[in-house]
């Protein structure tokens, strides 16, 4: 507890910062007394992929209602989004030069494996290059960034070989968006070997919670069934994944700021615990007791996953995650439940 008062008065941008993970860390990080900055082109996962609704997604009038609140969110804690697209090198160094931050959280990327494998160029567009023009701004004359907090993914292990994984285990990542994303890190690590830019980098895993609009299935389960459609599985639901709530995914990330312990480390930051899709299911079923459920081939470019053994970030960080999927989960069902009946038409 006592690593969050060295955040008072911290200056951090967040580097497509406006999406599900940014808005929630930047909204914390800020009532902690940071002084927090997000710059952000609003083109993945976002507003502008609404326009054409580039990612057709089956309720692009609830996208817009769930982004509207972010922003507005945003806007009630003061905290300034800078709308840039982060790809232009000059137009993102002269932001930065201007916020000037300590922290630089890099969070652009296209968010979803799915896209990646079937859009390589926008995922590369997106994520390589942000990535670098960030890294290079960073490792400047100018800089005054104390730490690079990069966003991973559990991806990146490829398939489980046993249980679970720690940040030890080999890295042999499936398709597109786990090598891009290992590919990253190798990057980001590379920088520090170069520059001596002090880095952490962040693997979640099977995230969930308020205001996501990214297709994760945990979001899928519940418009499906707000819409009385039936849920898909693949094989029958077996499947287990490190389901994470974003409210222990902030905690841990802001545990890593402005600690020493987490300088140029790797952390998985997730519940630490997997449960089955199946399990998810039954829960959803509590709540929709209508529900139909469907199941389908496995995709052979998902990778066979579990838990992401948490071990180093407790005992480095002191993270203690405490939403388990029983507890983490229902709330986030009740919170769709809420908004969409205050928005009646956001499903039509």
């Amino acid at each position: 507890m006592n690593n969050f008062k060295k955040i008072t008065g911290k200056k951090i941008a967040l580097i497509g910062g406006a999406g599900f993970i940014g808005h929630n860390l930047a909204l914390h990080l800020q009532s902690l007394g940071a002084k927090v900055e997000i710059i952000d082109g609003m083109q993945v996962n976002n507003l502008l992929s609404l326009v054409d609704n580039v990612d057709n997604l089956p309720y692009p009038d609830l996208a817009r209602a769930i982004i509207t609140e972010r922003t507005q969110l945003l806007k009630r804690a003061k905290i300034n989004l800078r709308v840039q697209d982060v790809r232009d090198y000059h137009a993102l160094t002269r932001l930065l030069n201007e916020i000037n931050p300590q922290v630089i959280i890099q969070l652009a990327a296209v968010s979803h494996a799915n896209r990646s494998n079937k859009d390589p160029y926008s995922t590369f567009d997106h994520s390589f290059r942000t990535l670098e023009n960030s890294l290079d701004w960073s490792r400047g004359g100018t800089s005054n960034v104390e730490q690079f907090i990069f966003f991973s993914s559990s991806m990146v292990y490829g398939n489980f070989e046993g249980d679970q994984v720690d940040e030890k285990t080999h890295c042999e990542p499936l398709g597109i968006y786990g090598a891009l994303k290992y590919g990253s890190e190798k990057i980001v690590i590379g920088y520090n070997q170069t520059f001596g830019l002090p880095f952490t980098i962040i693997r979640p895993s099977a995230l969930y919670g308020e205001r996501c609009i990214s297709r994760r299935v945990g979001q899928i389960f519940i418009e499906n069934s707000l819409m009385d459609k039936e849920i898909v599985m693949s094989d029958k639901g077996q499947e287990a994944l490190d389901f994470t709530y974003i409210n222990d995914l902030v905690d841990g990330v802001t545990r890593c700021i402005g600690n020493k312990n987490a300088l140029n480390q790797v952390f998985n930051l997730t519940y630490g615990k997997a449960c089955s899709i199946a399990d998810m299911s039954e829960i959803i079923k509590k709540n929709f007791p209508q529900i139909k459920i469907k199941n389908v081939e496995r995709d052979k470019l998902m990778p066979k996953r579990g838990t992401l053994n948490v071990d180093k970030a407790r005992d480095l960080i002191g993270y203690n995650p405490s939403w388990p999927l029983d507890k983490g989960y229902p709330q986030y069902i009740n919170w769709y439940k809420n908004f969409v009946s205050e928005n009646p038409k956001l499903l039509d």
